[in-house]
């Protein structure tokens, strides 16, 4: 019996380690990626190919339909009803609950964007099929270097849609899911998101301390779900070289 059990042992590990394994994804091209009210077009930015997303011409065109009010009303909460405004690229085939997913991301204002525009950039993850449903980290590169001290303090954020936008995270529980650290717009910056059930960690170039730290992510201990590049309302945003890590 010793041989079989350890011939069928051999014929089951392939399987277990490769489950396990980092997948890695260039973004060298749109291929792969299932597109939700954004543009994606493989460019180079400072000599690196990568992948470039723009808001889609159909949201553009919904934004200027919405009343003053519906405006105030989507920079505060991030949503208005009867209209869909995430702005997604999936990245097919990641069924992600813990890990770690490292990525090289930049983020600026595009140019007829508004005053409020950060260059809203990051990395939605536990996505779920209806596209409104997710966790997510991100970044307001031009935060990152104001001269206004509470700005700076707003450069990186945590969210959870849809029950909680970053406008009812800081309104609810001010500064426990934003940080500061140092950015520029328009500049390759590596992140790394490492999610252990409910609990997730930001990490920013290469530091080897977390830059944000959330204890209680809102998707819960088992949430699961699709990765996603990632940007905000008027943001031109970069993406290549992601690696999705399954882990415990």
């Amino acid at each position: 019996m010793r041989p079989a059990l350890i011939a069928l042992t051999a014929l089951l590990l392939p399987y277990k380690v490769s489950s396990q394994q980092a997948r890695n994804f260039p973004l060298e091209s749109a291929a792969g990626l299932r597109v939700h009210n954004v543009t994606a077009e493989a460019v180079t930015l400072d000599g690196k190919r990568g992948v470039r997303l723009t808001v889609s011409p159909e949201v553009t065109r919904r934004l200027q339909a919405l009343t003053p009010d519906q405006l105030t009303q989507l920079a505060q909460r991030g949503s208005i009803e009867g209209v869909d405004l995430e702005q997604l690229a999936v990245i097919e085939g990641i069924d992600f609950s813990s890990g770690v997913i490292e990525a090289e991301i930049a983020g600026a204002p595009a140019p007829d964007a508004g005053a409020g525009a950060r260059g809203f950039v990051g990395i939605g993850f536990r996505v779920q099929p209806d596209l409104r449903t997710y966790d997510a980290f991100y970044l307001r590169p031009t935060n990152g270097r104001a001269e206004d001290q509470e700005r700076r303090n707003h450069a990186t954020q945590y969210i959870s849609h849809p029950d909680w936008p970053w406008f009812r995270l800081r309104q609810e529980t001010p500064s426990k899911y934003e940080s500061y650290v140092d950015l520029v717009p328009g500049v390759w910056t590596k992140i790394k998101i490492d999610v252990r059930g409910d609990k997730a960690r930001l990490y920013v170039n290469d530091n080897p301390q977390p830059v944000l730290i959330v204890n209680d992510v809102k998707s819960g201990a088992n949430g699961r779900g699709a990765v996603a590049l990632w940007i905000g309302p008027g943001t031109i945003g970069h993406f290549r070289n992601v690696t999705v890590t399954p882990g415990q």
